[in-house]
């Protein structure tokens, strides 16, 4: 599986009414969907100055690329498992009213050669509409979802988006922007990579890559390995692979004021565990900033613990357990080609990619900097 740098951005999606009005009411509530390879998430929110307040929510793990790797396919129960799912997502949309939403799926559907069959059968069983995109508007909307992290002082920017399915990454020069509107130039992003700069220079994509290695296709790329230690060893040496046709700069000419968002629950859970969050905690781990050392030290502990020790640690979680050691070995691997002091945690993704670059086309967010 080669990495992938594909150009063009995907269609809106006509599940529920999705032409803007005339005249954008600033009261009206939108919704953004992700379907990917291991979870379906979704939020209402209301634009609210130049955020969005959250008025409903959804997460399920489906599972829907279970088998994928394997099969080449999806499987019928995890197909069932995700209609379900999107049911629950159709009734929420229908009980707040919602007439302006995006609802997108992401890399199982992209690989599956039944891909587009269980997407008909979605919007048959569900009403729902669900757009297919490619993997840079994928990595677009993870990019926008951060921009409030951004610091003032970061000159070089890597956005790392881990899914299940695919790793996104995202190397962006801001040397030409004013410190002041650094965040908001991440948020004019838009198809292709392009920016409206307005009066402002423009945030400047140096690369960006796709890789088809996530948490879920990565793991069961080694799920033969018996030892706990080697199969962890063997995945990051892999991915770190994978990293060798992005390599806009080295470690050197990164350090800098260069500036590593990481985006997706392995980082978040990392950062959780770092904390000693028995109780997840959106508020303590969202922008919270972690050392290479700091995370390498929960690491070793993910491992010291093993797998039965892994499943017992509250910190990580019952959905999360399986999964988190491919993360934190795509995560290791890629803090070993630009190890960094500035790793910022964002509990955040497509679905808030998607709700900022909707408002902003709308028009109903403030025009203040992220």
């Amino acid at each position: 599986m080669a990495p992938r740098r594909t150009q063009g951005a995907g269609a809106f999606p006509q599940a529920v009414e999705t032409t803007a009005p005339h005249i954008p009411d600033p009261t009206s509530l939108y919704a953004a969907l992700d379907l990917g390879t291991n979870s379906c998430r979704m939020l209402v929110a209301q634009p609210k100055g130049a955020q969005f307040h959250v008025v409903d929510s959804f997460s399920k793990s489906v599972q829907l690329g279970q088998g994928l790797e394997a099969h080449g396919r999806l499987a019928a129960h995890a197909m069932r498992r995700t209609i379900q799912a999107l049911k629950v997502c159709r009734s929420k949309l229908d009980r707040h009213g919602v007439r302006r939403a995006r609802l997108v799926a992401t890399e199982a559907c992209r690989r599956a050669t039944n891909g587009e069959a269980f997407l008909n059968a979605v919007r048959r069983e569900t009403g729902l509409s669900l757009e297919l995109i490619p993997p840079e508007e994928e990595a677009r909307l993870a990019v926008i979802s951060c921009a409030p992290l951004v610091s003032v002082r970061t000159e070089q920017l890597l956005v790392v988006d881990i899914g299940g399915g695919s790793t996104e990454l995202v190397w962006i020069d801001l040397t030409n922007v004013p410190k002041a509107e650094r965040p908001r130039a991440i948020m004019r992003m838009r198809g292709g990579f392009t920016s409206d700069p307005g009066p402002f220079a423009a945030a400047r994509v140096v690369d960006w890559i796709s890789i088809p290695l996530g948490v879920a296709t990565l793991r069961d790329q080694f799920d033969d390995v018996e030892d706990d230690g080697a199969r962890f060893a063997l995945m990051s040496w892999y991915f770190e692979e994978q990293l060798a046709d992005f390599a806009p700069y080295g470690a050197e000419q990164a350090r800098a004021g260069f500036q590593i968002i990481g985006t997706s629950g392995t980082v978040t859970t990392v950062a959780a565990s770092h904390l000693g969050l028995r109780r997840y905690d959106r508020s303590k781990v969202d922008g919270l900033r972690m050392t290479s050392d700091q995370i390498d030290k929960v690491v070793n502990e993910y491992l010291r613990l093993g797998p039965a020790g892994r499943r017992a640690d509250p910190r990580i979680g019952r959905d999360r357990h399986a999964l988190i050691m491919s993360g934190a070995a795509i995560l290791q691997a890629l803090l070993r080609s630009w190890p960094t002091d500035r790793l910022s945690v964002a509990d955040r993704g497509l679905r808030e990619g998607l709700l900022y670059a909707q408002m902003s086309a709308d028009g109903v967010l403030e025009d203040s900097a992220a």
